[in-house]
């Protein structure tokens, strides 16, 4: 069995692709949500193992002193069987807009950050670049 490094995911307003590695080395992530498509690519996408899974995040819009949004994904860890090319999975996205001003979060009144949760369904694979 090999860790699968390839996710493939989406919902009702959203498409994810999330390659944790590509031909040179460098992660990828493709952010589809209505009529907007961001592309990231190596240091722009930010991972962080934790013990609930991989945490990858990318930031999709920054309005200078006023607000930042975070698009996340908590991605588990999965095993792909040698003999099936994918695994169905079941994965968290969450949203977060951070709040900011012109000396920072600290005379935002109130709570800074505010979340969107999103349940994405789709495939995971190991692919060998």
């Amino acid at each position: 069995m090999q860790q699968a490094n390839l996710f493939t995911l989406h919902s009702a307003t959203l498409k994810i692709s999330y390659s944790a590695s590509s031909i040179d080395g460098k992660p990828l992530l493709s952010y589809q949500k209505g009529a907007t498509t961001l592309n990231f690519r190596g240091s722009q996408i930010r991972h962080k193992p934790t013990e609930i899974g991989t945490l990858v995040s990318v930031t999709i819009k920054s309005i200078p002193d006023l607000r930042t949004t975070v698009f996340s994904l908590l991605l588990p860890l999965v095993n792909v069987p040698d003999n099936d090319p994918s695994v169905q999975v079941n994965v968290k996205a969450i949203e977060t807009v951070n709040k900011t001003s012109i000396v920072g979060p600290k005379l935002v009144k109130g709570q800074v950050q505010t979340y969107k949760v999103f349940s994405l369904k789709g495939t995971a694979q190991s692919v060998f670049f």
